[in-house]
């Protein structure tokens, strides 16, 4: 069992079920929609999916015939999207769920739609908190 929430906390869910095929996604539209480098992406049963507060506040964007893109209308937290073609499954946003996950990301994806600032193997300094100075 999975719980999860938006940035506001006005949005829950739970997932009684595992998550499948995480995966870095760097290409453009996942980067605009999570306004980083890339989205971090799994995907669990629809039926195993449930918001169990604040539906009312999630937003739909339709980014193409048929995909559904859900987020917090109160904070702007993508939460899950929704595939026409596919619907047993939910793409979830990985970075919103607040239990500890067992599963682990498989890939980086579309590498070579990824930001050209980004470097996969760079080897930057490690902080537990902000970077000295700040």
């Amino acid at each position: 069992m999975y719980n999860g929430s938006c940035l506001c906390g006005q949005v829950t869910f739970e997932i009684d079920g595992g998550i499948d095929s995480i995966i870095h996604c760097h290409c453009s539209l996942c980067r605009k929609a999570s306004g980083s480098a890339y989205a971090t992406n799994g995907f669990v049963d629809a039926a195993a999916f449930r918001i169990t507060s604040g539906e009312k506040l999630l937003g739909i964007f339709e980014s193409r015939p048929g995909r559904e893109r859900r987020f917090c209308t109160g904070c702007g937290s993508p939460i899950f999207s929704t595939n026409d073609q596919d619907p047993e499954r939910i793409r979830i946003r990985v970075g919103v769920i607040d239990s500890e996950i067992t599963e682990r990301p498989v890939s980086h994806n579309f590498v070579t739609s990824r930001a050209e600032w980004e470097d996969l193997d760079a080897e930057l300094p490690r902080y537990e908190a902000y970077e000295p100075g700040r």
